[in-house]
């Protein structure tokens, strides 16, 4: 069952169109990658979803039914851009947050607290916001975001300023509310954290969506009929073999053997035996895998390939 749906939306500013007909379908329950250029058009539909603005043309189905403002209080948003109040105390911010959520105080402080707690800045309490570092007042935005237990997540570049070990922290947070029934909306540039936590993904691309569908699916299809082969011998002589079965060769970091690698794409119509036998009378095969695209690989050339289509 999906969650959310964005039908045919379009929005423009100006002589600017931020988004083109735009569609997609959030399933309830994972988390689910909004992709994109800068100025892609994330923002403007995120904005949509949350209320904050209306579309020019199409829709929003949440749960069902049109989003209306009301549906707003079932979505936690933590943006890009965040801001707190410098002058008032961690503690007493987080509270007056919560409550706007509609947490009481007494629960507010007891859930709060437990969450200060696993986030390592129970200490910062009573402190002043201004006296946070960056990655501590994130870390306030996300748990204030997640407190009231809001049935969809949005994330706008959550792990931004973020060391490994807090973007670590951040993304097993991430997957736990995932487990625990919520929907996460995750837009980032960091395409390691796509694969690591998305289950789906959405590419936007000046305004359009250029890509959707599951992530393991994306990967293994987008880059089809590539392989890496491990072997013993000249990589030259291998090549040279392969040639009439095989191109696009490219040599990969040795295995941690010291073994030889390279990746190379099966012509259409080829055999995969062919091409095995020829490589076995050329080197000493150590191991054939097909090859999966990474997301950065996959990103880079899907806006390269729109972009140069556009032309």
């Amino acid at each position: 069952m999906d969650i959310l749906q964005v039908e045919n939306v379009s929005k423009a500013y100006s002589s600017h169109l931020a988004l083109d007909n735009v569609s997609l379908n959030v399933p309830a329950g994972e988390v689910y990658g909004l992709l994109g250029p800068n100025g892609a058009g994330k923002t403007t539909l995120i904005r949509i979803i949350n209320h904050i603005t209306a579309p020019d043309s199409g829709r929003v189905i949440f749960e069902g039914h049109q989003l209306t403002q009301a549906d707003v209080e079932h979505i936690g948003y933590l943006p890009e851009e965040r801001g707190l109040y410098k002058k008032m105390k961690v503690g007493e911010q987080a509270v007056f947050f919560a409550r706007l959520k509609g947490l009481s105080k007494q629960d507010a402080v007891r859930e709060l607290r437990k969450w200060f707690e696993k986030f390592d800045i129970l200490s910062w309490w009573d402190k002043k916001v201004e006296e946070l570092s960056k990655g501590m007042a994130q870390k306030v935005q996300f748990i204030v975001t997640v407190l009231h237990r809001p049935k969809l997540l949005i994330f706008d570049e959550p792990f931004s300023g973020f060391d490994p070990i807090n973007a670590a922290l951040l993304k097993e947070e991430i997957l736990k509310l995932k487990d625990e029934g919520s929907t996460v909306i995750f837009s980032t540039h960091n395409m390691s954290s796509v694969e690591e936590i998305c289950d789906n993904i959405t590419l936007i691309n000046k305004s359009r969506n250029i890509l959707s569908g599951n992530v393991d699916e994306i990967r293994r299809q987008y880059f089809g009929n590539r392989y890496d082969i491990t072997f013993g011998g000249d990589a030259r002589t291998l090549m040279e073999r392969l040639q009439p079965l095989a191109g696009d060769f490219s040599l990969l970091e040795p295995d941690a053997q010291g073994r030889q690698r390279l990746n190379f794409h099966l012509n259409d119509g080829a055999s995969l035996r062919d091409a095995i036998s020829a490589a076995n009378e050329s080197v000493v095969i150590a191991g054939l895998n097909e090859s999966i695209a990474s997301m950065n690989d996959i990103f880079i050339r899907a806006v390269k390939e729109d972009s140069g289509n556009q032309v």
